[in-house]
């Protein structure tokens, strides 16, 4: 049988009556053995209960009597109507998690120790007969910040850094110990570090009130009851002392009785006070402990010159000015706000100035588009340079009655002898015509590289499209009649006016 808890059930006996068969009522008692306080046997034979450790004992033994409560009275003589055995019970082991030896550990260590200081250890075992070691391990979740660390092979705890009982005077951590091997069962332990006080605070007021005086206080009136508090541990066996700084331990203000019950009064000396002359006093104190190394701090008390009445009640603290300063009059400040206005509008005019852009007076050549190119929308292809074209060489063939040399070609290059060009008619031969200026702008090497002579297509004379030149228009607008425009009514008369009058100028000049 294995490790039982209490309510399991670790066998059932029967016994049976000869004479009223297996159904027979037989009640069972436990009689002796070393097990008889930890078995019980139930009279339904369901609830047999035991609760077995095999680290605490692996066997038991015990004497069991069956008995048949009912017996017939005939047959009483034949008895006793009961039987007895030895039963023999065996514990085996199971596996469980490790044992600590102790249901909870408590340590201390001292406040500002160095990390690495050793707090205590820990130990765990494995009862089960594998005894298997042990590992340990400090649950995260319970130390956040890592103040502590573990050995996880002998459970030695030791601290990360130093320690301050004034931010945390407990630290509650837990252990976890886990077999290496069999089902890695673990079990869990609390424990409990104390931070063990150290003098690394000194004493300060416990309060940083201001002390409001009277001007006609009284010489001997004590105006103040000083106290102090240090962050250590408080003990009975705690004491402050109090004295004024060294550098106002002779000042004719003020003096300091040190009351022995960690309290201090601040006595007036003087005969009076005047506002006007100081309003606040500073009055350093200091207080140091008793405590192991002794330490001390040098505190500020204030005290406020008020203005009382003859019953010594405050009236007022605040500073009355007897006489105000000497100031600008009201025109000096209007006539300074003046000259400073003056001068940013002087400022803004000359940045505007300095801003604005002027146009030229003179329209410069390279300015002037009105003959380039270049502001059409030419539908012409393949033109790469339009600079400084001239116009001129669009004139009308037909209407030109000797060459006009180009303006960007040398002037003493004439086509028509250079190309030996006749010309046929009214007309030139176009084709020829780019056909040598190509041949001259492959061969000069000092010819422009803006030659219009590479920009152009010709189709060939006879396209059905004729003449695209909007010059060329020129020559026969004249021959149009626009005598039908005088019968369109008044709303065009000003346009045939116009026409009419220029067709009969030009026919009286023909």
């Amino acid at each position: 049988m294995e490790d039982k808890v209490p309510g399991e059930e670790v066998g059932r006996l029967k016994a049976r009556d000869l004479d009223q068969g297996e159904n027979g009522l037989v009640e069972y008692t436990l009689l002796d053995g070393d097990g008889i306080n930890t078995f019980e046997i139930s009279k339904d034979s369901e609830t047999q209960e035991a609760h077995v450790d095999f680290e605490t004992k692996r066997s038991y033994t015990l004497k069991v009597e069956a008995t048949n409560p009912h017996v017939d009275p005939r047959f009483i003589s034949w008895g006793p109507y009961k039987d007895t055995t030895v039963v023999k019970i065996s514990v085996e082991d199971a596996d469980e998690p490790p044992t600590f030896m102790a249901p909870g550990y408590s340590f201390e260590v001292e406040e500002n120790a160095p990390g690495g200081t050793v707090v205590g250890r820990v130990h765990a075992k494995d009862t089960d007969l594998a005894n298997n070691p042990i590992r340990y391990l400090i649950p995260r979740y319970t130390d956040l910040e890592e103040f502590f660390s573990i050995n996880p092979d002998d459970g030695i705890i030791k601290t990360t850094r130093p320690l301050d009982r004034e931010s945390q005077a407990w630290h509650n951590i837990s252990v976890s110990a886990t077999e290496i091997g069999g089902h890695h069962q673990d079990t869990k332990v609390r424990v409990n570090i104390k931070v063990k006080d150290v003098n690394d605070n000194a004493p300060e007021f416990a309060t940083q009130d201001e002390v409001l005086m009277c001007e006609n206080v009284t010489p001997g009136t004590a105006i103040k009851t000083v106290s102090a508090v240090d962050k250590d541990e408080m003990a009975n066996r705690q004491h402050f002392h109090f004295s004024l700084s060294p550098k106002v331990a002779n000042n004719h203000n003020f003096s300091l009785k040190d009351n022995r019950d960690n309290t201090a009064t601040v006595v007036v000396i003087r005969k009076s006070f005047s506002r006007m002359t100081q309003d606040v006093y500073a009055l350093p104190i200091e207080i140091s402990d008793n405590g192991v190394p002794p330490l001390s701090s040098t505190n500020t008390l204030l005290i406020r010159v008020c203005s009382c009445d003859a019953k010594h009640t405050i009236l007022s603290c605040n500073v009355e000015p007897l006489f105000l300063p000497a100031g600008l009059s009201t025109g000096a400040l209007i006539a300074i706000l003046a000259c400073i206005v003056i001068l940013l509008a002087i400022v803004v005019l000359f940045v505007a100035l300095r801003r604005q852009k002027k146009e030229p007076l003179i329209v410069f050549e390279e300015e002037d588009i009105r003959e380039n190119i270049i502001t059409y929308d030419d539908e012409g292809g393949g033109e790469e340079d339009t600079e400084a074209f001239d116009i001129a060489t669009l004139q009308n063939p037909d209407g030109i009655n000797g060459f006009l040399p180009r303006k960007d070609i040398k002037p003493e290059l004439s086509y028509s002898v250079r190309a030996g060009l006749r010309p046929a008619g009214n007309g030139v031969d176009v084709d020829d015509f780019i056909k040598t200026r190509v041949c001259d702008a492959d061969n000069d090497p000092t010819a422009p590289p803006y030659d219009s002579i590479q920009v152009y297509g010709y189709e060939g004379r006879g396209s059905i499209a004729g003449s695209l030149s909007s010059l060329e228009s020129v020559t026969t607008d004249s021959d149009l009649d626009y005598d039908y425009l005088q019968n369109w009514g008044p709303r065009f008369k000003k346009l045939a006016d116009l026409y009419g009058t220029k067709d009969s100028a030009t026919e009286d000049n023909s």
